[in-house]
C-alpha cells in the first residue's frame, strides 16, 4: 500500500479554477447552441415572444446583413419576421473561439445556414444558403450566460436570395470588411 500524497490548497485553487473555465466555456458554447436551435424552432408552434431570455441581455444589440436590433424588446419578432420569408431553415454553428475575462467573454462560431423558399417565392422549394461566422460578447447573469452584442458576417451565399431582399452577387459584392473586435468598436457599449 502507498501513502496518498496529500493536496495542497494551492493545487485545489488551481482545480476549481480549471474546472470554472471548462464549465464556462461549454456553457457558453451550449448558449450558441441554444441559440443556433432556436433560429430554426422558436415558433414552431406559433409566434413566440419569449424565447429570447433564454439568450439575450435585455440591453442586447444584434448586427446583421437583413438588420440591427438594439435590446431584447421586438427581438423576437424581428426573427420571426425573417424566417418568415422561408418555409423552414436549418443552421449549424462549430469551431467556438471562448475568451473568457471573468464574467465576459469574446465569442467566435462559423455559421452555416439554409433557407428553403416558400412555394411562391423566388425558387419554390429551392435552397439559399449562406455561410460565415458570428462573434460578439456573452456576459454572466443570475440565469446563466447570455449574449449582450452578437454579430453575423456573411462571408459566401448560394441560390437565390428571400423574396423581397437582395439577390446573391449583390450579397457577395457587399461583404463585410473585417471589423474590429467587439471591444475595439467605438459604437460597441463597454463593459462596467
Amino acid at each position: 500500500m502507498t501513502a496518498a500524497t496529500a493536496v495542497t490548497p494551492e493545487e485545489i485553487a488551481e482545480l476549481r479554477d480549471r474546472l470554472r473555465v471548462l464549465t464556462d466555456r461549454a456553457e457558453i458554447a451550449e448558449l450558441i447552441d441554444r441559440y443556433v436551435t432556436l433560429l430554426d424552432t422558436q415558433d414552431e408552434h406559433g409566434f413566440d415572444e419569449d424565447w429570447t431570455a433564454s439568450v439575450f441581455t435585455d440591453d442586447c444589440r444584434l448586427e446583421f446583413p437583413v438588420g440591427n436590433v438594439h435590446g431584447r424588446e421586438g427581438l423576437a419578432r424581428f426573427h420571426f419576421e425573417k424566417k418568415s420569408r422561408f418555409d423552414r431553415t436549418h443552421h449549424l454553428s462549430a469551431n467556438y473561439g471562448i475568451t473568457l475575462d471573468g464574467d465576459v467573454a469574446l465569442v467566435r462560431a462559423h455559421l452555416l445556414a439554409s433557407h428553403i423558399h416558400l412555394g411562391d417565392g423566388p425558387d419554390p422549394g429551392g435552397r439559399f444558403d449562406i455561410g460565415g461566422y458570428s462573434e460578439g460578447e456573452a456576459v454572466r447573469t443570475a440565469d446563466g450566460w447570455r449574449l449582450r452584442f452578437w454579430r453575423f458576417n456573411l462571408l459566401w451565399s448560394d441560390g437565390e436570395g428571400p423574396r423581397p431582399g437582395p439577390s446573391p452577387r449583390t450579397l457577395r459584392r457587399s461583404q463585410p470588411l473585417p471589423r474590429p473586435r467587439p471591444q475595439d468598436d467605438p459604437t460597441h457599449p463597454k463593459k462596467g
